[in-house]
């Protein structure tokens, strides 16, 4: 589609997938919805991006990142029958991480079918150059149907910018000018003050209304953990309650060229393997009252979220093909019935380590900033790796990053060998999908 130009979209629900080509010194980007009335959100709650997954009526729900084949996608999804009547367009934008668009190759927004993946619409910006955020495109009504503008407009002010001119209240740091202290008035003199007469009984005054606090602006920030800072506290972070869903994303490093024929062969079955890896992601769970145990798609132990473990996987994704690929979600409501919880991922099939593989691991509380590292580069022929671990800490809940690639032993299981590592203390049997 060209830059202005409108179409109809047919489907009750859409996929919004914004997306770039991966690659050395590219940033990260970000995508983001905001549900205008008159060209304005009607409070900081029309905003839906990572630090604010989920519209209160559903409508609208970030999705998150997928890396597959060099391109790197952010989506969102937009459920029609959802939108509230006031609630005229959706605007659909991205933000640049640590860089500017110019410096994002293949910068893009598509529209799918919710129900099969059918592209609907594509918007390719060829035009970027110092812009921090981009509004992509839009969903907007038109007597009573819902229709997609391509529209290409950039901003130099970043995601804070673009939500400001929005209506957004962003919390940001603000220079305080110093006070001067203050100054006593000086005392009348004596023969100055005049008689008063004795005061009038005290008539009652009913109190003053005190006037509703202000919402709190909306965060932007967010939480990198790396080998100098490698944990975070949950709760100082105000992430203790609502849903916290862990992402894991990976792609395949390519290696340099191969010379030779017999080295040739090889390498392109390396990549044919690698084409059908499976990871599969789990955790390791203790609780307060000493209960222990695993979810993850061996053996079909898929948790569950309202009641114990409070760990959920939503599926085991076998290929690759699912956009949202394999999500754990930890009920952090009963954030005071665990103990301690080890998020792992193993390689199921496909490959014989993580030594080509290049992840990042985000974990996004419903409530407070999202929490992401990457996974540094294996030396050893890991095929299982301890990603995060949540621990009780002093009242607080702190998420501590461990990136640790364990090589198992002949004949032991890849969980034995986290169990072994971590002091869980279960037995084990063999299991399958």
């Amino acid at each position: 589609m060209p830059k202005g130009s409108n179409v109809p979209v047919p489907a009750p629900a859409v996929r919004v997938e914004i997306g770039w080509r991966s690659g050395p010194g590219v940033p990260d980007a970000d995508a983001s919805a905001l549900l205008l009335v008159s060209g304005k959100v009607r409070s900081d709650s029309d905003f839906v991006f990572y630090n604010q997954a989920d519209h209160a009526s559903g409508a609208v729900r970030h999705d998150g990142k997928r890396t597959a084949g060099g391109q790197v996608t952010d989506a969102l999804v937009v459920d029609f029958a959802r939108v509230e009547p006031e609630i005229e367009t959706v605007v659909l934008a991205a933000s640049a991480d640590g860089g500017t668009f110019g410096q994002i190759p293949g910068l893009h927004v598509r529209l799918l079918d919710a129900a099969n993946g059918a592209e609907l619409a594509r918007y390719d910006s060829g035009d970027a150059s110092a812009e921090t955020a981009f509004v992509l495109g839009e969903l907007y009504r038109r007597q009573g149907a819902w229709k997609f503008r391509a529209v290409g407009q950039g901003y130099d002010s970043g995601l804070a910018g673009l939500a400001t001119d929005f209506g957004i209240a962003v919390d940001e740091p603000q220079a305080t000018p110093p006070s001067s202290p203050p100054q006593p008035s000086p005392a009348p003199p004596a023969s100055a003050v005049p008689a008063v007469p004795a005061p009038a009984p005290a008539v009652p005054t009913p109190p003053a209304a005190v006037p509703a606090a202000p919402a709190a602006p909306v965060s932007l920030n967010k939480v990198t953990l790396t080998k100098e800072s490698p944990a975070v506290s949950l709760t100082k972070q105000g992430g203790t309650s609502g849903a916290m869903r862990v992402n894991l994303n990976w792609q395949v490093r390519k290696p340099p060229q191969a010379k030779g024929l017999m080295a040739k062969l090889n390498q392109a079955v390396a990549a044919a393997q690698a084409g059908g890896l499976d990871l599969d992601l789990g955790a390791l769970y203790e609780l307060a009252d000493g209960r222990k145990g695993v979810v993850q798609a061996v053996g079909n132990t898929f948790g569950a979220l309202h009641e114990p473990p409070y760990l959920h996987l939503d599926a085991d994704d076998r290929t690759g093909a699912r956009s949202s690929g394999e999500n754990l979600t930890i009920n952090l409501d009963h954030a005071h019935d665990f103990k301690r919880i080890l998020i792992f991922v193993m390689i199921y099939e496909g490959a014989r380590s993580f030594a080509d593989l290049n992840a990042t691991v985000t974990l996004s509380p419903q409530h407070g900033a999202p929490v992401d590292f990457h996974l540094d580069e294996c030396t050893v022929p890991s095929t299982v790796c301890a990603l995060a671990l949540l621990t009780q800490e002093g009242g607080d809940l702190v998420v501590r990053r461990e990136a640790a690639y364990l090589v198992p032993e002949r004949g032991v299981s890849m969980q034995r060998t986290l169990d072994h590592a971590y002091g869980w203390g279960m037995n084990w049997t063999p299991g399958r999908k």
